[in-house]
């Protein structure tokens, strides 16, 4: 009998050391918008001070939620509701939505404030020709797709802007905006809130009474399934975590200056110590 139960005593201590290490790591799925790396990695370095190895994966919107529906990702940190509903909804029963870390988040068409007679998406119609850019009025944007990109080309259609939408790059989107700041030469984008630009630049936000853009939105974590039983101390100091535009702005921003994410984070969490070791003490088991 004494085999039988040396074996059984050695699979109990297997399955406690799995569940160990399963608590003591987990995926972070993430993609290559600005505040999505930001907190990514703000986070990613939280976690390892608390002996959590975070490890962050870059995937698109519709492979993240199959990822986490799979289970290959165990958390995002970043959807908006309503506007990433539409991803979520054939992985409802699979995919558990989580604490709002940050409210009133929106998509907005953009000028910059040093623009006088242009306060709302209509007023564009009457200056178009100021936006002309390789010979047609142009509002800059991300690529399409995504929701914003879809927001703009009904905004266009709603207020009949004789404008056209050029989809780029983030990056190759806010070259332009930096381009025309530098000159004070006019510029519309789409940009969204939150993000770093809003700390660099004094930009004017035009008023949509049509609402063709979303605006109050949440933005919530995610994760798979039973998180909270797998990972019960990284669930509870997520639900802490909030940030108010400004924190949020100035971690971007302070990412884009150190030009590296992990240098970025960690001088933020420097400066705001006191804030994250709120949320850090909301872990129930440390």
């Amino acid at each position: 009998m004494q085999p039988i139960k040396t074996a059984l005593i050695g699979a109990v201590f297997c399955s406690a050391a799995a569940q160990v290490a399963a608590a003591d790591s987990i995926t972070i799925g993430t993609n290559n918008w600005a505040e999505n790396i930001a907190v990514s990695h703000l986070w990613q370095l939280l976690l390892e001070e608390q002996g959590i190895d975070a490890t962050l994966k870059e995937v698109s919107k519709p492979l993240l939620f199959g990822g986490l529906a799979e289970g290959d990702i165990d958390v995002s940190l970043e959807f908006w509701l309503p506007s990433d509903n539409s991803y979520l909804t054939p992985y409802k029963d699979r995919i558990e939505l989580h604490g709002t870390w940050y409210d009133d988040a929106l998509d907005a068409l953009v000028v910059p404030a040093y623009i006088d007679d242009i306060d709302t998406v209509a007023d564009l119609k009457a200056h178009a020709e100021a936006f002309e850019y390789q010979g047609q009025p142009t509002i800059f944007g991300i690529e399409p797709g995504s929701a914003i990109y879809e927001e703009t080309e009904t905004a266009i259609e709603q207020y009949s802007l004789p404008f056209r939408q050029l989809s780029s790059s983030e990056t190759a989107m806010l070259a332009q905006l930096e381009e025309a700041y530098r000159r004070k030469e006019p510029i519309a984008l789409t940009l969204w809130q939150p993000h770093w630009v809003f700390a660099k630049y004094d930009l004017k936000i035009l008023d949509d009474p049509k609402g063709a853009l979303v605006s109050g939105q949440q933005v919530k974590w995610l994760a798979e399934k039973g998180f909270d039983e797998s990972h019960p101390g990284v669930a509870a100091m997520l639900d802490a975590w909030h940030m108010t535009p400004e924190q949020l702005s100035t971690l971007m921003l302070e990412i884009e200056k150190n030009g590296d994410p992990d240098q970025g984070a960690a001088q933020w969490i420097d400066d705001n110590r006191e804030l994250v070791d709120g949320w850090l003490a909301a872990d129930d088991d440390g």
